[in-house]
């Protein structure tokens, strides 16, 4: 039978897709309105799309549908997903497989209490050192406000600072304080020579 409908058939819906509304893939085309995951409905478009024979889906649907089942192949690295997919009208368990166990008891709130206590503490002024403010400095970590000279305290970056029994200092006065003392090094004038 001809098609006088003028463009190919849509393979969500069947009808008639004409250019202007016309989404490719895999060799079939859809309606914009129909390119949707096969189980969640979520609109798909070029980067989300993930297909397996005639079928369409999002891809984590596809990965719940047809990806690796075990440890480590969860939704998140190194996680075991206990999705079942059911609510998305996927059958992802095994004939003979058991569902997996849910948890009996909420997670241990202790754990999150500790993790929180383990922030970093800053040894200039003893406050917690979070990610976005940490530089490091003689293997520990300091706030960018603290990260200065003990002594004349200029900031420091990471080519002028040096430290000592756990202190920071500029490359000067650290020179003047701990190092070497004698003509030449800094430390004695031309004024101040033995006479």
């Amino acid at each position: 039978m001809p098609n006088w409908g003028g463009g190919a058939k849509c393979g969500a819906c069947e009808k008639t897709v004409y250019h202007a509304e016309e989404i490719q893939c895999n060799g079939r085309s859809f309606h914009k309105s129909c390119f949707l995951c096969m189980a969640c409905r979520k609109a798909l478009d070029s980067t989300t799309v993930a297909a397996h024979e005639s079928e369409i889906y999002c891809k984590t649907c596809y990965g719940r549908k047809y990806g690796p089942k075990g440890v480590g192949f969860g939704q998140g690295a190194g996680c075991l997903s206990t999705d079942t997919g059911d609510h998305l009208g996927l059958n992802l368990q095994q004939q003979g497989s058991p569902k997996p166990a849910r948890p009996s008891t909420p997670t241990n709130a202790s754990k999150f209490a500790k993790k929180i206590a383990d922030v970093d503490k800053c040894p200039r002024c003893g406050k917690s050192v979070y990610a976005a403010e940490k530089i490091m400095g003689g293997g520990k970590p300091w706030h960018k406000s603290c990260f200065r000279c003990a002594i004349c305290g200029k900031s420091l970056e990471s080519t002028n600072v040096t430290d000592k029994d756990g202190e920071l200092y500029c490359k000067v006065c650290y020179a003047k304080n701990f190092g070497p003392k004698g003509i030449g090094f800094g430390g004695l004038t031309q004024v101040e020579k033995k006479e």
